[in-house]
């Protein structure tokens, strides 16, 4: 049987404690009196371990066959390197916490990735309806720290999100493995994988699409609050955003019925383009500003449905894990990295709306390489092409 709650239950404490520290570490950091480059620094650490972590875990979890026992050890270690947090406000302090929690911390979603796929077997449309837990955990986290920090200190949150990590922990206690594919089905070798031209499209057109993301984690709360908008807002205004990714999770097994995945990860690019101009030029519009947020359905909801759904059918079996976490380091950790990098030393100096400009152009990158490079059309149901 599908474990469905108790995978649904990790991914809501997983995407929780993102909806925890990327809107609101940013700004405590800023409070320790940190320019914009130490601050796009430190975060792109997160970046920085998604392209080294997730490659080592995966090619572990591949030999050794057991990619549960690994996320249960990276969930105990990243609560470790979080407890840095609390004995140190410097630089240097906070930046070795930073590297010990997210080496640790990256290394157990494209495992639990690859272990809730095994568990949906044939059903692979139903991943959505797994994954949408992990964004009501987002909200949950992001709404409710937004509110309590209007009335505490900053500096609270890290025990608010220190709790959330301790979630995490048990949650990977709880979910069980699953039955690996049978070796007969494993006929494709990772390099022959990789020499498919669709492939390298989809994965070069994921760094440009994580790379536009890269100023919107980085500083849109702190966009906000520097355009007068409160911390309550702050939080609802991530929390639309996710809520529109949430309804476009839900509607996936739809979608990918009715159109290939290719289809859909062009309409993201597309929408990709005129959110980052919308949120860099439009912040002085809260309506602005909301239907940029509703666009986040489409930039990040049905692109990582697509996406995901794609690596699932091109990486088989035990190739998955590598599969995964080849997705997580070029997109979410090179392509994280650079656009945060970029971003923290382009936001003093050609100021926020040329930033966020950026971010356009990087997505333009990822659309055109996608329309180039994976030229036919994929059905989702379809094992290949």
């Amino acid at each position: 049987m599908l474990p469905y709650w108790r995978l649904s239950a990790y991914y809501f404490f997983y995407f929780g404690f993102v909806g925890a520290f990327s809107p609101y570490f940013t700004l405590y950091l800023q409070s320790l009196s940190f320019s914009a480059t130490d601050i796009a620094i430190l975060m792109s650490l997160m970046q920085v371990m998604r392209i080294l972590a997730p490659n080592l875990w995966g090619w572990l979890a591949e030999r050794l066959g057991m990619p549960v026992i690994i996320v249960r050890l990276s969930a105990a270690a990243s609560l470790a390197g979080f407890s840095l947090f609390f004995l140190t406000e410097d630089f240097a302090g906070i930046f070795l916490g930073m590297a010990l929690m997210a080496f640790f911390w990256s290394a157990s979603l494209p495992l639990i990735e690859s272990v809730t796929f095994a568990h949906l077997g044939g059903q692979g449309q139903r991943y959505g309806s797994i994954r949408v837990w992990g964004s009501v955990g987002f909200i949950a986290a992001v709404l409710g720290i937004g509110y309590a920090l209007d009335h505490l200190p900053i500096a609270s949150m890290l025990w608010m999100t220190a709790l959330i990590l301790g979630g995490i922990l048990l949650c990977a206690l709880w979910v069980p493995d699953a039955i690996r594919a049978p070796a007969a089905r494993l006929q494709a070798s990772l390099g022959e994988t990789l020499r498919r031209p669709e492939v390298r499209a989809l994965l070069g057109a994921c760094f440009f699409m994580s790379a536009a993301h890269g100023a919107l984690y980085v500083f849109y709360s702190i966009h906000l609050v520097d355009n007068g908008y409160g911390k309550a807002l702050v939080g609802w205004m991530w929390t639309l955003g996710v809520v529109a990714e949430i309804v476009v999770f839900l509607f996936m097994p739809q979608l990918m019925r009715r159109f290939s995945l290719r289809a859909l990860l062009l309409f993201a690019f597309a929408a990709a383009v005129l959110r980052f101009v919308l949120i860099g030029w439009g912040v002085g519009s809260l309506p602005v500003l909301v239907f940029a947020q509703l666009l986040h359905g489409a930039t990040f909801g049905a692109y990582h449905a697509a996406a995901i759904a794609a690596v699932n059918l091109w990486f088989p079996g035990r190739l998955q894990s590598r599969g995964q976490a080849l997705y997580g380091s070029i997109s979410f950790g090179a392509g994280g990295m650079a656009g945060g990098l970029l971003s923290g030393f382009t936001w003093d100096g050609i100021g926020p709306a040329w930033t966020y400009t950026l971010g356009s152009v990087f997505a333009l990158a990822g659309l055109v390489w996608l329309i180039r490079g994976w030229r036919h059309d994929l059905p989702a149901g379809s094992p290949g092409h």
